[in-house]
């Protein structure tokens, strides 16, 4: 059904009771205060009284039966009631918005708070005290400031209670969730060493076990694989703050590796630095951010132009007749015309075509003319050593 022109949205809704809100609590306050002025300007008089020692019992409690105070006090209570009103509205906005593990935990909070503060109220209300009329506002104040320390408390645990498991707050930590394929692979420890990611590098306990497993397997290959990440984080945690396992609680029960790392990412409002094609796709469908190693890598791949010349060894025969394909020293595969007969030499070719896929670049190129170009060195630096290990 198309909603008719005329129907309130759920906003202006929103708003409208909002603003009934303030109304209705400037009106009780107003009220209370135009009932009870004499017993609220007895207590104020006679507060002000102990304060600057000039006004005694009797003077205050004449003062407080005076027309003037009592509309004065109504005034201020209309006064009272907006500004109370519009905090309310706040308030109620922001509870609104708020998870319900947040909303449990500032339950629980408060409860702590009230139990802790009785002793405190005990004391302040036995004769030995003689604090008179500062009695109730110390009272009062007693019970919020415990409350606030202990909704403070129970807030700072937050991952130790089961409601707050999957309490995805969505705030950006900073933080970087490294999985088992990138510490495998690496390169993160030349992007780390580079200084180009910036906050606290996280790698969760099952992130360990499953990297430990792999360096245990029977295959010879997944073995050296295994060993060869154990190495890369060793490196990484002998020369940069690397934190483990302080935050896996909140997905236990989780068995999925990938699934438990994209919890833990929205839960800690971190980042995810992976080469995992699949896991940047489960990623970013669950809205958590993901620094792809790949992708830097094509990023940072140098540009070649058509018609610009390039120095490199053809290493094999094309798919089409008469082709040759050589590789930059980037990896980015170079099909070269006529390139066949060179197989095995280091020639000069001319790039013809350069084509973006998603896996990288295809550059075509075609022999250059040996008459008119003289072999030259390219100027392309070779990568220098960059791992200890």
């Amino acid at each position: 059904m198309m909603k008719k022109k005329n129907e309130p949205s759920r906003l202006s809704r929103l708003m409208r009771r909002l603003a009934r809100l303030q109304i209705l609590v400037a009106l009780a306050l107003t009220v209370l205060f135009a009932v009870f002025s004499y017993q609220i300007l007895s207590v104020l008089y006679r507060a002000i009284g102990h304060l600057i020692g000039r006004i005694e019992d009797k003077v205050a409690a004449d003062m407080a039966t005076n027309l003037v105070s009592q509309v004065a006090c109504t005034l201020l209570g209309l006064l009272m009631g907006i500004l109370l009103g519009g905090y309310l509205e706040k308030m109620q906005r922001k509870w609104s918005s708020l998870h319900v593990g947040d909303k449990l935990s500032i339950f629980v909070g408060c409860g702590f708070g009230i139990i802790v503060s009785i002793p405190f109220l005990f004391m302040l209300s036995s004769p030995g005290m003689r604090i008179g009329v500062y009695a109730v506002p110390l009272m009062i104040a007693v019970v919020v400031g415990m409350c606030w320390l202990a909704t403070l408390a129970v807030k700072s645990l937050d991952e130790i209670f089961p409601w707050n498991r999957f309490n995805f707050r969505g705030k950006k930590s900073g933080i970087k969730l490294l999985d088992t394929n990138v510490i495998i692979d690496g390169r993160i420890y030349d992007v780390v060493r580079t200084g180009f990611i910036e906050g606290q590098l996280y790698i969760p306990g099952f992130v360990l076990e499953e990297l430990q497993h792999i360096a245990d397997s029977a295959d010879p290959l997944r073995r050296q694989r295994g060993r060869r990440g154990l190495e890369v984080l060793r490196h990484l945690k002998a020369e940069y703050p690397v934190e483990t396992q302080i935050h896996d609680k909140v997905v236990q029960g989780v068995q999925e590796v990938d699934a438990r790392l994209v919890r833990l990412a929205r839960f800690l409002g971190a980042d995810i630095i992976t080469n995992d094609f699949n896991l940047n796709r489960v990623a970013e469908l669950q809205d958590v951010k993901v620094l792809n190693i790949n992708d830097l890598a094509l990023a940072l791949r140098p540009n070649v132009l058509p018609k610009e010349t390039l120095v490199l060894p053809i290493s094999r025969e094309g798919n089409q007749a008469g082709q040759g394909v050589g590789y930059l020293e980037d990896g980015t595969m170079v099909v070269v015309d006529n390139g066949k007969h060179y197989i095995g030499e280091t020639i000069e070719v001319v790039v013809t075509q350069v084509i973006q896929t998603e896996r990288g670049k295809m550059i075509f190129a075609e022999v250059a003319d040996r008459n008119n170009h003289a072999p030259e060195v390219s100027t392309r630096r070779k990568p220098s050593a960059r791992r200890p290990y």
